[in-house]
């Protein structure tokens, strides 16, 4: 919980171009705890806490919301950027909690009968928006447990989040932009780098952008610097503290 609200706090602080000073000096919390808090280790008071949603122009309720453990969960729904991890995390999380895995992108691409690249340059994005919505739809009304990993730019279009925020609990697989990159290289595609010049800085603005509405997850597991293994238990322990205990 405290690294959700701490990526939230964060967030938010650059959307509204916010140094750390200036929050400390709006909101009378000291930077050096801004920082922990912002890092999810600063357990801070509920009266704190609203001197700082305050000085964001937000509230607790808003910050909190969907944060809290949330227990045993039917749907648990992977967030994030290629590179993220969600199918090798997915699958692995499927396998330790005896569920179905399935990747959204993947059954667009079965039911258009095309790759996303095709889908996208004969058809566009509206077509592949309502294949998604249509998957999403099918497999959360499907009254059994799964795991789903969801495209990266699932939290651009309002509908399909919003319908995967209201029906299962979502989990953002945070990184850095150089570990997004390494992955994705790690894996054997060159593509990015040989066919766009600019493609790092772009990765960089796109998780800029887009984090705002990663933060905005049931909850926030931090993958760098961690094998599949390791963030699969962090995601599993932040399903179910109790793991933590146990450990």
């Amino acid at each position: 919980m405290l690294r959700t609200v701490g990526a939230r706090v964060r967030a938010l602080r650059d959307e509204r171009s916010l140094s750390r000073k200036e929050l400390s000096r709006l909101s009378g919390v000291s930077e050096r705890f801004l920082a922990q808090l912002e890092s999810g280790q600063g357990n801070i008071s509920l009266s704190r806490l609203a001197d700082v949603c305050d000085a964001l122009t937000t509230t607790p309720a808003a910050i909190l919301a969907g944060a809290s453990v949330v227990g045993q969960h039917g749907v648990i729904a992977l967030l994030g950027v290629r590179g993220a991890g969600k199918s090798s995390v997915g699958a692995q999380l499927a396998t330790r909690r005896s569920v179905a895995f399935v990747e959204i992108d993947e059954l667009i691409e079965n039911a258009a009968g095309l790759s996303l690249s095709e889908i996208f340059e004969m058809h566009g994005e509206d077509y592949y928006r309502k294949l998604e919505y249509e998957s999403l739809r099918v497999t959360l009304t499907d009254n059994r447990p799964v795991v789903v990993a969801t495209g990266g730019s699932i939290v651009n279009h309002q509908e399909n989040f919003a319908l995967i925020q209201g029906s299962a609990c979502t989990v953002w697989l945070r990184a850095r932009p150089q570990d997004h990159w390494n992955r994705v290289i790690e894996q054997g595609d060159e593509r990015p780098m040989a066919e766009n010049p600019h493609a790092y800085s772009e990765l960089k603005t796109l998780l800029a952008t887009r984090e705002r509405l990663y933060a905005s997850a049931n909850f926030v597991v931090d993958t760098g610097d961690k094998n599949i293994e390791q963030v699969v238990l962090s995601v599993a322990e932040a399903l179910d503290p109790t793991l933590a205990s146990q450990q």
